[in-house]
């Protein structure tokens, strides 16, 4: 189980209560089934869904992230998505959440070819 991250210092509080394995494996299946129309409309939807609704990290975090994962190269919502799941729950959350965040997109393509 992971804790949710203290904005201000980016270590895990005491105020701060676990968030279960489970409940962020369906969110990011949430995030990937709804995650459709560009890099831009990714983006909104994890900030929606992270941010506002599920309140897991801080407005100010978000943006800092989201602000590096633009200035790399590569697919910054994707880079977004596994960051976020790397803090909420390190490697494996990185991996799943990077993983379901592409899978609706690989398996529409491959269905369509």
């Amino acid at each position: 189980m992971a804790t949710l991250v203290n904005e201000d210092t980016g270590t895990s509080g005491a105020g701060h209560h676990a968030l279960p394995f489970s409940e962020a494996l369906k969110v990011w299946a949430r995030v990937a089934a709804l995650s459709f129309g560009g890099p831009a409309g990714q983006i909104a939807v994890m900030h929606r869904i992270i941010v506002e609704e599920k309140r897991w990290i801080g407005e100010e975090r978000f943006l800092h992230a989201l602000n590096y994962c633009t200035l790399l190269p590569g697919p910054e919502a994707q880079q977004l998505a596994i960051y976020i799941g790397w803090l909420l729950h390190k490697t494996k959350g990185g991996l799943v959440a990077g993983t379901l965040f592409v899978l609706p997109g690989a398996v529409a393509i491959m269905a369509l070819s």
